[in-house]
């Protein structure tokens, strides 16, 4: 790499590791030759994502920016970097060297789009289309940089990363109802005579319990659609592509053991249990990540030596002792 490159990508690399809480855990066991360009592209989300969030503008300013992230986007995927910031100069690299496809992109941002101006989703069809241009979509560009051998992989990929985004939906679904968004469709809501505002306040905890369940389920059901995509990546990639997966489902775990969660508290896996799944992820043999029963565990003080956690070295024992979720329960795979 270049200097100017290799700025750029440490840049990439500092946004996932400050920013992406779940998914930096499995983008770093992705081989070098192909982890750089996962940080470009999420590097590039997080710069299109922060022009819709910059709440200080109107819509109107914000969607005139995006078009013209949208005009830079396509140039750095001709080859050639026309806006200097550290993702589109990777981003442009990264387009000489794998199979990205505009397309792709293009479908990123028409969600962004749409979240400028968010409504209720009024039908499943329209969450849908919602989930995969905004994370179905990522799905498909991971397994262009990672290679895969089935084209069956494509579909695949776009379910997976629909189940990723239903479950950042529920995760996030207090937060999301108190700035005024629901992305849940309004008929499942009518369905059971609820309202957003009822769920968020939890005033009909039956039926309450019901909606965040039949949630869960879609989710779950995107997760086990995809199950054959492990299978079809290049096998080097598998690690990134199963801790990510564990940890996105461990926090589904979570809402649908407490279905309450979704709206009082938060779900989400401790950075120890974050840790050792990637710790498993990266010393076991991808034939053994692909069965369905996990195998015993890894001896934590085999592994933990690799791992410097939030500035503090942590020995095998107590990485061991802690392997545990927020409620105290022994961890495991999901």
């Amino acid at each position: 790499m270049n200097p100017s490159l290799q700025e750029a990508v440490a840049a990439c690399e500092a946004i996932t590791r400050e920013r992406a809480k779940n998914f930096h855990y499995g983008l770093r066991l992705t081989p070098p030759d192909k982890r750089w360009a996962m940080y470009a592209v999420y590097a590039w989300m997080r710069e299109a994502d922060d022009l819709v969030d910059d709440l200080e503008r109107d819509p109107n300013e914000r969607n005139q920016r995006l078009q013209a992230y949208r005009d830079a986007t396509d140039a750095a995927l001709d080859g050639h970097t026309q806006t200097q910031t550290p993702a589109l100069i990777a981003l442009t690299e990264a387009s000489k060297q794998f199979r990205l496809v505009k397309q792709d992109f293009h479908d990123m941002l028409d969600g962004q789009v749409g979240d400028l101006s968010p409504a209720q989703f009024q039908s499943w069809p329209e969450l849908r289309k919602f989930c995969y241009q905004v994370a179905g979509t990522v799905g498909l560009v991971c397994i262009r940089i990672w290679g895969y051998r089935d084209e069956d992989a494509t579909k695949l990929a776009v379910e997976r990363g629909i189940a990723f985004q239903l479950t950042n939906i529920l995760r996030d679904l207090r937060e999301d109802l108190d700035s005024g968004r629901c992305y849940l469709p309004k008929a499942e809501f009518q369905a059971l005579e609820l309202t957003p505002e009822m769920v968020r306040d939890w005033s009909a905890p039956d039926r309450c319990v019901e909606f965040i369940r039949a949630q869960c389920e879609r989710a779950r059901a995107h997760y086990d659609r995809s199950a054959a995509l492990d299978a079809m990546i290049d096998q080097s990639c598998l690690p990134t592509l199963w801790a990510m997966t564990e940890i996105y489902k461990g926090v589904l775990s979570k809402i649908e053991a407490d279905p309450q969660l979704a709206v009082h508290g938060r779900a989400r896996l401790s950075t120890l249990r974050k840790v050792w799944i990637a710790l498993r992820a990266k010393h076991l043999q991808p034939q053994k990540l692909l069965v369905k029963n996990s195998p015993p565990r890894i001896a934590a003080s085999e592994v933990a030596k690799d791992y410097l956690i939030e500035g503090k070295t942590y020995k095998g024992a107590e990485l061991g002792e802690h392997n545990q979720d927020a409620s105290g329960q022994s961890g495991r795979p999901w």
